[in-house]
């Protein structure tokens, strides 16, 4: 699979447009979410502008970190982010201290916003993925033709997994279903009546969580820590978060009423 477009003297990557599109989708959804719930959409671009560039810019630092040994003598490399190279778990950690600060200094419920941010968020992660397809990353161990015609596989994927001479299982994809899978629970789920603020976040973190803790197992590219597969500590530690706040949300949490009045 071709992983850039040819126009003349441009060369445009489809990681990167793919990223684009995840984050224009994602980001849209997320407002729509907030403005359901009666926040100003000025309020939700303008942390969702901050957010995601923080946000890429963790997911790049996050990946270069547990890299080093590569990028300490390719420094050049650091700022190639449309040949991939961003960890959605150090866009997601920076992301949200980004936007936890602006929450404080706004004194708007930081919960609430997140719970309207993870449902666009679930579905940029969706669709991003297939930026890693197009970049011939995120894969699986080698297997053969005749394994992945088994899954019935569109020919486009399969063509797509065929990196080097050989055939890769197709991990990018089933974090990518899995995730859109969660996006539609989560779009029912959010008019439910039973909801309080927070179980939307908590189902996110559970549901990805352990999702990325088995697909990473399966991974060939995992970022290390010694012996220990770093996206695996963290989405371990994702689920264990996401039942924590369930049970607090549970107990403490309101149920969805409006929002602050300045914001």
């Amino acid at each position: 699979m071709d992983p850039i477009i040819e126009i003349g003297f441009i060369t445009i990557h489809w990681y990167s447009i793919i990223l684009f599109i995840a984050i224009l989708v994602g980001s849209n959804l997320a407002i729509k979410e907030a403005k359901r719930h009666g926040y100003e959409e000025n309020f939700m671009v303008n942390l969702l502008f901050l957010g995601v560039i923080i946000g890429i810019i963790g997911a790049r630092a996050y990946y270069v970190i547990f890299n080093f040994d590569y990028y300490k003598d390719n420094l050049s490399e650091i700022f190639k982010v449309w040949n991939g190279g961003l960890a959605i778990h150090g866009g997601i950690i920076a992301g949200l201290i980004c936007i936890a600060i602006i929450c404080y200094k706004k004194k708007v419920n930081l919960l609430k916003i997140i719970d309207f941010l993870v449902v666009g968020l679930i579905l940029a992660q969706a669709i991003g993925r297939w930026g890693n397809f197009f970049n011939g990353e995120a894969h699986g161990p080698v297997t053969t033709l005749e394994h992945l015609q088994s899954l019935f596989l569109p020919e486009f994927i399969i063509d797509g997994m065929y990196i080097n001479g050989n055939y890769y299982i197709p991990t990018f994809l089933y974090e990518s279903v899995w995730c859109f899978l969660g996006f539609i629970i989560m779009i029912i789920l959010r008019r439910k009546k039973f909801m309080k603020v927070g179980y939307l976040t908590s189902f996110y973190l559970v549901w990805y969580g352990i999702e990325r803790f088995f697909v990473e197992g399966l991974r060939t590219d995992s970022l290390m820590f010694f012996s220990l597969k770093i996206a695996q500590l963290v989405s371990l530690a994702m689920v264990i978060i996401g039942i924590i706040l369930f049970i607090y949300s549970l107990k403490k949490s309101d149920k969805y009423e409006g929002s602050e009045n300045n914001a």
